[in-house]
């Protein structure tokens, strides 16, 4: 029987690298022990059976709006609605019914780093498109990632890109590209925002495609000096430029730790910093998942709430786009302030004891309620009462109820809805202990 530390540890694993457990997963990662787990769950093959035969969302090119009052906006506005609810639940699809999560775990976390927002993008294609870029490089070489990202229709039109000219620079790009994309704060000054920016001129954006045209004619061509160095730069060298850097390295596995293992404590472990050295992103997802910091009982975090909601459809077998309520989804993970796509600002989400509140408790209780009445419960009903609290801890991926949680529990053994209410609703699910 597995120690309370390793079941502690594979949860870890399961729910923050894999999205949580389907039934019966949880046991068998603890039969495997923690070596075995770990390969299953940081190894992403190249092929899966649900995400390859999975079918696109329903999105294209809507072109320009039409004019206000004119005959065709109405039925802009609606296919513009439908379209982006075809995106979501086709992600929420994937993240839920994926057979090996970690690649769409990895395209969730790049989508919060690269964070791009639907509200003023305003156009679903490109935000696919982009969405497929993050997916495309995932678990690959973050140089090509980066390369991809600054040449994204999406990204560039998010941060102003295509209203950058020589005659007028603008810095929402080239600041953010080195703050929250590669290198981080307080590792370049304004002078090198103000020389960067330079380099990424004459980018056009055809918003409702996503399509990127380059105009030489546009771009300013003369060296530019920044970081000290000085030559020509477009938007890719200088991509390569930055990414190369040491403190490209250190930063980029400071967000995966900080995301992954502990929002409080530092790094301090120049060994995961080494692992990126060749810019492998799988590479580096390993060695966080399998460092001793996933030990440490301190290093619990908060699960997000769109990390919840996936982790509960898991459990329950649910697939959102079958929700007999799919805009309810979207409504409640609305209140709990998470919705793909939708990310706050350009730094994205908040993370960990941010998503604590009397508000998102109150939210989650009536979540959970709805999520239930249309969940399988047959892992825990199948069990004989004395049976349930057990064997709910191996169904959801808990390494142990506390002595508070068990007696509340314990009163609702014969209730497996509201039992399962509990289990979802308490702080040994909610929080990644």
């Amino acid at each position: 029987m597995a120690t309370v530390a390793e079941r502690r540890r594979i949860a870890r694993l399961i729910h923050r690298f894999g999205f949580g457990p389907r039934p019966n997963e949880f046991s068998a990662l603890l039969s495997a022990g923690f070596n075995g787990a770990a390969e299953k769950i940081l190894n992403a093959p190249k092929t899966d059976a649900f995400a390859d035969s999975q079918t696109p969302p329903r999105v294209s090119d809507q072109g320009k709006r039409p004019a206000p009052n004119s005959a065709g906006v109405v039925s802009y506005a609606t296919e513009k609605r439908a379209q982006l609810s075809s995106l979501l639940l086709w992600w929420l699809d994937r993240m839920v019914l994926s057979e090996h999560p970690l690649r769409e775990r990895m395209t969730w976390f790049w989508h919060g780093h690269w964070a791009t927002s639907y509200q003023k993008v305003d156009d679903a294609l490109p935000m696919y498109l982009q969405n497929q870029t993050l997916r495309k490089f995932a678990l690959g070489n973050f140089a090509d990632m980066s390369r991809a990202m600054v040449n994204d229709g999406a990204l560039i039109f998010w941060l102003d890109g295509q209203t950058n000219t020589i005659k007028a620079p603008n810095e929402n790009l080239s600041r953010e590209l080195m703050e929250l994309f590669t290198l981080g704060v307080n590792r370049y000054s304004e002078s090198d925002v103000r020389e960067t920016a330079k380099a990424l001129t004459g980018y056009k954006v055809d918003k409702s495609s996503g399509a990127v045209t380059f105009l030489p004619k546009q771009h300013y061509s003369s060296p530019i000096s920044f970081l000290g160095t000085r030559g020509t730069f477009d938007a890719s060298s200088l991509s390569n430029f930055l990414v190369a850097r040491n403190d490209c390295a250190l930063f980029i596995t400071e967000r995966l730790w900080y995301r992954f293992i502990s929002s409080s404590q530092p790094l301090g472990d120049q060994t995961l910093v080494n692992s990126f050295k060749d810019r492998d992103i799988a590479s580096l997802v390993k060695a966080i998942g399998t460092h001793r910091a996933l030990d440490d009982e301190n290093n619990a975090m908060v699960k997000s709430p769109l990390d919840w909601f996936i982790a509960t459809c898991r459990a329950m077998n649910i697939t959102p786009s079958q929700f007999s309520n799919v805009g309810a989804l979207r409504n409640n993970l609305n209140l709990l302030g998470q919705v793909p796509f939708f990310p706050p600002n350009v730094g994205g989400w908040p993370v960990d004891q941010a998503w604590l509140s009397t508000s998102s408790a109150q939210y989650r209780i009536s979540f959970a309620t709805s999520l239930i009445k249309e969940g399988d419960l047959s892992p825990i009903e199948d069990l004989p009462a004395r049976n349930r609290i057990d064997g709910l801890a191996d169904w959801l991926g808990v390494a142990e109820w506390s002595a508070r949680t068990k007696l509340a529990l314990t009163g609702a053994r014969k209730d497996p809805a509201r039992m399962t209410l509990l289990a979802l609703c308490s702080p040994e699910y909610v929080v990644s202990a």
